[in-house]
């Protein structure tokens, strides 16, 4: 049995790659240097160079050193698609700290947790989002909170029209508040110019992203530079991006996928990342017909949404050299119609789908062109090998279940103040090998095309965000009026998944509308919104396993038993 039966698939593609011996900033800042007049971001149909984005890059480092920000320090950046947040992060990297990488629409109850997890000195927002800031910061580690707003790079009519649009809809920040520091201050201290010097090996953890497990909050997950910059090789010769060609960058800065895929990777080569900030089918359309970018990615959801949007029967596709789906498994039947609708509006690409974890940045694998397999989720990317593993991480008989598992440079250097979960996902195996146990369960077929069955983990994807179980069932019980609670997915036309909440009143509660209300008020107080339950049903008990567990896996089956109209 060949442990790379994958490689017969490859044409062109090189087996192994070579990773530079840099930084993420290092990469970037060399890009600038060989196309410094080529756009390197558009926001909002502003174009900002590899040169300006550098010189803002290089600048924001200078102010982050006067103030007192340096090597092994942790910033936190809850940030949408801003040009803001791209500067920030090379920056972070330059000056050897790290960029703590966590969801705007975090509740204050998660930031809480990301920021004490982390020990972040900064944390960086967009005005919008003070609030989730300003009750928390006093029971956290952080000493300023650096505010932005959507408007800063945006053009002057332009920057005209936000404000007195929706900019009038976003509550000031007070100018009392000692800890707050607004971008245009912050950018004015400057340290004194110097030569560039590394400040941190690139195998150092220079990012942290929140993501897996299944205790009730999310782990903080270590990635490198080394991790970050061996994605963008390998998928640069998957890809075949090239100078001038551009990314539409729907997918969010604070996920894998959308940091390594639509940012860093087009940044390495001297393509261009669109950044839209919010997403709504009628500006990701929008987009598309003004820029018709050479690359397009997203999950499932959003390949669904442009679907069913009429407009989007009209745009052309003629300059579409690749479209990437990912965050959550793709149907048939939705890869299909997506391809079918494409090649009618000029497009000869298919919709390839990957499968990856945070774990290790993103993507591990991805359909090759032209070889697609119904229901796989692709193939091995150059430099990463891939196993379906006993528990003890011995390789099974091509199309045997097993554990779904992962190694190359891509790997995460562990999870945050966690030793004991790091040691029970990165294991070495007989071959000095360190693998990632995915917990994703699967098989490999002769000519290795992996094939996604389940997870072990509880995780419940919706619209490609992982939401976990616990966390919901946590918040949960914590209200008075709640004994148990249990938290499963229900199947979901649009959204693939649904959370739905079982819950157990407490004694004397009575399980109505009122006490409904009340349960889904105290979600959305917190947890972000995909993770508050679409629906909560109350039972009297629930289902137990011999040694005394709630039977989750009872409950979903009951939910997919349940006549598509019926269900909660």
């Amino acid at each position: 049995m060949s442990n790379t039966p994958w490689l017969s698939r490859y044409g062109d593609l090189p087996a192994d790659i070579s990773v530079p011996d840099a930084t993420m900033y290092e990469l970037v800042a060399a890009t600038a240097r060989r196309v410094p007049d080529h756009p390197a971001l558009i926001y909002f149909g502003r174009r900002i160079s590899y040169r300006a984005l550098l010189a803002d890059i290089d600048r924001c480092a200078a102010a982050f050193r006067a103030h007192g920000i340096g090597p092994g320090d942790s910033v936190t950046l809850s940030m949408p698609n801003v040009p803001n947040a791209i500067v920030l992060f090379y920056a972070l990297n330059r000056i050897g700290a790290r960029a703590v990488m966590t969801h705007p629409l975090s509740s204050p109850t998660e930031l809480q947790h990301y920021l004490n997890q982390s020990g972040s000195r900064w944390a960086v927002t967009v005005d919008m989002f003070y609030a989730r800031f300003r009750d928390i910061l006093e029971e956290t580690s952080v000493e300023r909170l650096l505010i932005t707003r959507f408007s800063d790079y945006l053009s002057g009519p332009k920057r005209m029209g936000f404000k007195v649009t929706k900019g009038r809809r976003i509550a000031p920040v007070p100018t009392t508040d000692r800890r707050v520091l607004t971008w245009r201050k912050f950018l004015e201290a400057q340290a004194p110019e110097r030569t560039y010097v590394r400040a941190g090996d690139p195998h150092d953890t220079g990012v942290v992203l929140f993501s897996g497990g299944t205790s009730a909050m999310p782990k903080g997950i270590e990635l490198s530079s080394a991790g970050f910059n061996a994605l963008a090789v390998s998928m640069r010769s998957i890809t075949g991006i090239a100078p001038g060609d551009s990314v539409l960058a729907i997918l969010p800065v604070f996920h894998g996928f959308g940091l390594g895929l639509c940012i860093h990777t087009p940044l390495t080569v001297g393509a261009c990342s669109i950044l839209v900030p919010e997403f709504s089918t009628k500006v990701y359309i929008d987009n598309l017909v003004r820029h018709s970018p050479s690359f397009i990615a997203g999950v499932p959801t959003l390949f669904q949404a442009l679907l069913a949007e009429p407009r989007f029967a009209k745009v052309s596709f003629a300059r579409l050299l690749g479209a990437y789906s990912g965050g959550d498994s793709l149907t048939p039947d939705l890869k299909a119609r997506f391809d079918k609708a494409i090649a009618a509006q000029g497009s000869p690409v298919e919709l390839m789908e990957g499968y990856g974890l945070t774990e290790c940045v993103t993507a591990c694998t991805v359909s090759p062109p032209r070889q697609y397999r119904e229901g796989s989720i692709g193939i091995p990317i150059p430099g990463m090998r891939v196993k379906v593993a006993t528990g003890e991480g011995f390789e099974l008989p091509y199309g045997t279940e097993g554990e779904i598992c992962v190694t190359g440079p891509t790997l995460m250097n562990g999870y945050l103040n966690d030793p004991e979960a790091t040691a029970d996902t990165l294991r070495r195996h007989d071959d000095g090998r360190t693998w990632l146990h995915t917990g994703d369960i699967g098989t490999m077929d002769a000519d290795g095309y992996l094939f996604f069955k389940g997870r072990r983990k509880r995780i419940i994807k919706v619209s490609g965000v992982s939401v976990y179980p616990a966390q919901v069932e946590q918040v949960l019980e914590a209200h008075p009026g709640v004994q148990r609670a249990c938290v499963v997915g229900t199947p979901d036309e649009y959204q693939m998944s649904a959370v739905k909440a079982f819950v157990v009143p407490a004694a004397g509660a009575a399980g109505d509308d009122a006490l409904r209300a009340e349960l889904l008020a105290h979600a959305r107080k917190h947890l972000m919104k995909w993770a508050v339950p679409r629906s909560i049903e109350f039972r009297d008990a629930l289902p137990t396993t011999l040694v005394g567990k709630i039977a989750y896996t009872q409950l979903e089956q009951e939910e997919l038993a349940r006549p598509e109209a019926s269900r909660g």
